[in-house]
Formats: C-alpha cells, structure tokens, sequence
C-alpha cells in the first residue's frame, strides 16, 4: 500500500505534455516543482506569481485544471503517508523533499495560492453523447456507426473510442482523432458491450467521456448460417454454441475441389461460433460445412452453399507465366499493390480478395486473417499518417495516428514523427513495432552549412498502441554516412518533409523482422545495410549488434566480384532457421555502374558469432527493379522473389528452389510494393514452422549434423 502511494506521490510532477502545449511543461510543471522544493524556502510563493504571470489566461485555467486533478492526489497521498508511516521525514522519494507535516502545509499554500491568483475559476468537463446509427440490439456481424456529439466545447476536439464485454477490460479501437464517428462490428460473439468515448479540448486541456451499453445477438439459431458482408467475396459463418471443452473451424470448397478452412475457435460456453470466410473467387458457388473437434471425437455440421457476387471494382490482372506442382498449403497470393486496393489471387490468378480502401499500403498479413496498413491523407504511396489493424472483412481492429503519437514521444522526451512508412508487424505477445520517420537539420554532418537530413524511428506500442520503447536512428547511426547513391527527397519514394525545402534521404529504412533471439532487423535501403538492432522484446538498450553489407561487420565467402545486396528490401529468416536469410537485391549500386545488371534474389548464411556471410543462392532475377520488392522463405525449401517495379511498370514473382531453377512465374500488370504466399489468408508461415528434419531432408548439404 505504501509503495503505491510512493508511486502516486513521485508521479505527481510528471504530467504528459502535448507538443503543442507547452505552457502546461512551463505552468503546471515549474509550479509543481516549487511546491515539492519549498518546505524550507519563504520565496516559494513569489517564484509561484512569476510563473503565473508569465502565463496567459487560458494557459492558467490548462494549468489550474492539471494542478488541482494531480493536488487532490497528491495530498491524500502524503496525508497516508503521514498516517501509515510517521517517520517518513528520513526518506526520500526518487530525490523528492520528505513528505513532513511543514511539506504538506506548504502543498496546501501552494494550490491555495494558484486558486486565488487564477481568480478560482474552473473549466468544466466537456459534456459529449454518444449515439448509434443502429438502435440496440444488432445481430452479430452488424457494423454500428457510433457518432459522439460535444455539447459545451467547440475547441480542437479530439474524440478516443473504447470497446469492452461487459465486465471486461476496454480494449481501444481508435486512439485520440479528430474523427467523432466509429465504426464499429463484433463478429465474434453475442452480448452486451459497452462503447466508451472520451472527447478532449486540445486548446483547453479538459475532457469527458461517455459510456453505452450495446446488446448483440446470435445468428444461429439450432442451425448455422450464412451471411454476406459489403464486400461481395467475404461472407460471416455464424454456428450454435459447441461442447465447451472442443474447438471449431469451417471448411469451404471451391466448384474445383480444392478446400481452405479458418482456423479453430475454442468453442464458449453458451455462445453461438462465428467465422469469417475469406479466399472465394467471384461468381462462384463454394460448399461450406463446419467441424467440431473435441474428447469425444469429430462431429461435422451440416452443408451450406454460398455463391459470391462479381467483384464492383478494377483489380490489377494476375498472369501465370510458369507453373508448378504445388501443394495446397501454398494456394494464394496476396499483393501489397502500390496504386490501387491490396488483393489475393489462387493459384490460377483468379481474385479472391481485396480491401478497397483508399491510398493504403499493405504492409503484411498476420495471424488470423488480420492485416496491417498504413492509411495516408494524400496519395502518397508507402506512407500514411494513420496506422490500422484490420480484418478479412475490412473491419478496423486498431489505429492509432502519428499526432497521437508524437503527443507521447514528447511526453516521454523523444524526437517526434513525421509519417509511418514501410513497414508495421505484430509480435508474438500482441505488442506491435512500426517504422515512422524523423528529421533534424545538421550542421557539418552530411554538406557543408546546416542540411535537412530523414531518418528513422522504430515504434513498440503495446495492445492498445501506446508508446512503449523507441529506436531512433540519429542516436545509434553514424549520421556522417550519406545514402551511399546520395538520394535526396522531394523525389519519387520520399516522405513528406518539414523543416527545409530539400532533405537528405539518409537512411529510407523499409523492413523489419522480429528475430529468433528476440532483436530486431532493420532493413536501411539507403545504407545497403541490413541492422540487427538490440531489442530484446522492448528491454533492449537499441545498440547496433551488427550491420550486414558492403563495409559492415561481415566477411562474405563468394566468388561473385560483386557478392552484396544494395538497396534491397524484405530479409527474412528462413521458417525453423534463425542462420539461413534470404532477401531482394533490387543492385541499385551495380545499375549505377552496368545498365544491364539485373535485380537479383539471394540467400545468406550467417555465421553470427564469427560475422561471416556465406552466400548460398544469388540468382539473377532476369529484369531490373529500381524500388520495392520482397523474399520470402517458404515452408517446402524453396524461396519466392518479388521483382516489384520493372521498366514497364509491371512486377513479378518468381519460385527458386535451393539451387537457382525457376519453378513457377507470375506477372502483374502493375507495380507490387510485396506479394506474399500464404496457405490461405489465415495462416502465416510462422504458424506452421517446419520440423528441422523437414528443412534438412529438403536443404540437404546446407544443414550439418546437428539441423544447422
């Protein structure tokens, strides 16, 4: 108890600071800090009236407002203290005064004190409704638009929506916006669920929030249903409730034969089970039946048919030029597409899916059929101000926004953002890292005179996308190394930039992979490095363990006369193989010098503890790609390379096996930021790592004896 209210205390003089608020740092803070040092000064009161009078009126009534929420804390807290421990006077808290009886007299003074010269005035809770489009209840998978309407503010509003089951944690669909509409649809279970909205006043830093009850009902009635969503090849499986101790999926077959399914769902007690089915081409009928697994035994629903309607937009044409025998478990292609909706083909290049949201980049698929984009205001290709988890459906699971942001980077005393870009994944406990840029003008470090130099921040947001660790390139990279094609922004790829008419595009990160070890890679386009950086699942201290490339930390074993990557993009480690990574070699630096060099695909092995890179595969991908593209290691040994951009503004992917040989080709006509090769779009890779007896019997002599 008495640790807590230590907490309570210590945190009473660290307030979060929006960036463009900084009279609160300036008001609340330096009277806050007068009032903690002052139990033995008599001109704590004079210091407190030139604070004030430095402040204008509206900054006195954000200041008050912020000093009376932390006094009434605070002096409950000493007044414990006092209770629970008298002799207190002999400690100190994190460098804090003693709380003695003269300490909390001079508290008192102090709000007292602020009280009168602000006049005694306070602003009052902005008052906010909160209505749905919907009346209650809706069946499960209906989207209900919540709109929340202030009534007593009409300031720089910003509006926060909550969700929870009743009784539950609030889980945040979308952090502070200036947006006050949310929409929102639970296609999970029936209940009751309670929608909060918070509304604040940026310009007067007071809130209030608001709070409904939602009642959503089951589908299924003794029997399960079909039932169509906005997007014509998505469809909402909705079952009775199952045995508690089973599981469920569903099962779906296209007229062809070949079958996907959802993955399990722990069946609920009493709770209907609801599936999203996801991966049907457009104007076909599929047959769909459900399976129950549990200790006794396997139990099948009954069959269903579904026909799904033609696709109400223009999709780019997928064009198998090389197929292989191919294994079901590697049935779709889903396409990160730079200028136009995301979507998955078959293995015949029929559609099957896309998300028709405007100026979006995809940026990777994730367990469970959600996905992860950036959401840009503008047509700005592979940048946005707006991060979003959503799912098969399109639903919004998560967003938040940079100016949220850099209004907790500023708080925690970091470098702000300007855009997200590139690159966002989940990791394994839900907890998600994104790349965002940075910017600062420097004198001496890459030109003569002060330059406009981009770099690079690496996010970690928790569940709820709250700022929890950050990487910042300009405290870890030697800034005096240019781009080593000395790229500079505006130009095609760039971000947004702020602070001069032309930047130095320094680093232009565009990848990340969560490592077996628990760091991080980094993927620096502009460096021609390849960073593993010290993360350690968010305790990591940043430090640059190694950097990959021309002039880093690794010797290369290879006869080819120009044996590193430049400017490549998507490293990944192999599925089972933490040692073997493979990536796209867009030869930027070999273009510069050969206008017939060729993009190219390889694969390294790493010998981390002695830094030597053994290249294994460098195939030459027959076609140039100046920007974009991607690797990926796939579970049957081989590996697939996206050569996203080409002259004639078409990409392709290509299968290798092991040693090189071309197993299957596929053209797009129109440039791919990344494809990727999933089972079906619920199953990563990752989810279904092979056995290292597997990846030895099909790598052969790439493996020792010990499956390394």
């Amino acid at each position: 108890m008495i640790g807590l209210l230590r907490q309570r205390l210590n945190r009473g003089d660290k307030m979060p600071v929006a960036p463009d608020q900084p009279y609160l740092k300036d008001g609340y803070s330096n009277i806050g800090r007068i009032s903690m040092s002052s139990a033995d000064n008599p001109g704590a009161k004079g210091r407190i009236h030139r604070v004030l009078n430095s402040l204008s009126s509206d900054q006195k009534l954000v200041t008050m407002n912020q000093l009376l929420l932390r006094a009434r804390t605070n002096l409950i807290t000493v007044f414990c203290l006092l209770m629970f421990r008298p002799s207190v006077q002999d400690e100190r808290l994190e460098g804090q005064p003693v709380a003695t009886p003269k300490f909390l007299a001079v508290y008192v003074q102090t709000v007292l004190t602020f009280l009168l010269a602000t006049g005694g005035t306070r602003a009052q809770a902005v008052r906010v409704s909160l209505t749905p489009s919907i009346p209650s209840p809706s069946p499960v998978g209906t989207t209900v638009t919540w709109s929340a309407r202030p009534s007593n503010s009409t300031g720089h509003l910003q509006f926060r929506f909550q969700v929870r089951p009743r009784g539950e944690k609030f889980g945040i669909i979308r952090d502070f916006s200036s947006k006050p509409t949310l929409d929102w649809t639970e296609s999970k279970h029936e209940g009751l669920y309670e929608i909060e909205v918070t509304v604040r006043d940026r310009s007067t830093g007071v809130a209030g929030s608001t709070s409904l009850e939602y009642q959503i009902n089951s589908l299924a009635g003794e029997t399960p249903v079909i039932t169509p969503t906005p997007n014509p090849l998505v469809f909402l499986y909705s079952a009775p409730p199952c045995r508690p101790s089973g599981r469920m999926r569903v099962e779906f077959e296209s007229p062809e034969g070949y079958i996907q399914h959802t993955p399990y769902e722990n069946c609920a007690p009493g709770m209907s089970m609801n599936f999203y089915l996801a991966g049907l081409r457009a104007s076909a009928t599929y047959t769909v039946h459900h399976t129950i697994e549990s200790r006794f035994g396997v139990l099948e629903g009954p069959t269903l048919t579904v026909t799904t309607l033609a696709i109400p937009v223009k999709l780019p044409v997928s064009t198998i030029l090389q197929s292989a025998e191919r294994s079901p478990d590697d049935g779709v292609w889903l396409y990160s597409n730079l200028f136009g909706p995301s979507f998955a083909t078959d293995s015949a290049g029929n559609a099957i899916w896309y998300y028709p949201a405007n100026f979006t980049l995809l940026t990777r698929p994730e367990s469970g059929g959600r996905f992860l984009a950036l959401v840009a205001n503008q047509a700005a290709a592979g940048f946005g101000q707006t991060l979003r988890e959503f799912d098969v459906a399109g639903n919004t699971l998560r967003e938040t926004n940079t100016a949220r942001i850099n209004e907790q980077l500023a708080a925690m005393g970091k470098r702000t953002i300007g855009v997200f870009h590139h690159d966002a994944l989940t990791l394994p406990d839900g907890e998600l890292v994104a790349l965002a840029t940075t910017e600062r003008v420097l004198t001496g470090a890459q030109g003569p005179g002060p330059v406009d130099i981009i770099g690079d921040m690496i996010l970690l947001l928790n569940q709820d996308l709250q700022v929890v660790w950050t990487w910042d390139a300009f405290d870890h990279l030697d800034v005096h190394r240019g781009a080593t094609l000395g790229e500079t922004c505006p130009g095609l790829g760039c971000p947004p930039i702020s602070m001069a008419s032309h930047a130095n595009d320094w680093l232009h990160g565009n990848a990340l992979q969560f490592t077996a070890d628990g760091n991080l890679l980094y993927s620096s386009r502009h460096q021609d490095w390849i960073i593993k950086i010290d993360f350690r699942g968010g305790l990591g201290t940043g430090d640059v363990i190694w950097r990959l490339g021309k002039d880093g930390d690794f010797q290369i074993n290879s006869g080819d006369p120009s044996p590193w990557f430049s400017h490549q993009h998507g490293p990944q480690f192999a599925p089972g193989d933490p040692t073997l990574l493979s990536l796209f070699d867009d030869s930027n630096l070999r273009q510069s010098v050969d206008r017939n060099a060729h993009s190219r695909g390889q694969v390294l092995q790493l010998d981390e503890p002695n830094r030597i890179a053994t290249l294994l595969l460098n195939a030459d991908l027959g076609g140039f790609s100046f920007a974009v593209g991607n690797a990926q290691p796939l579970l049957d040994g081989n590996y697939q390379f996206d050569v996203g951009w080409l002259p004639d503004n078409t990409s392709r992917s290509v299968e290798l096996n092991p040693f090189g040989d071309q197993l299957s080709a596929v053209t797009v006509n129109t440039p791919q930021y990344r494809s990727f090769r999933m089972r079906d779009l619920y199953m990563l890779d990752t989810d279904r790592t092979p056995s290292t007896e597997r990846l030895r019997r099909v790598r052969g002599p790439l493996f020792d004896s010990a499956g390394r």
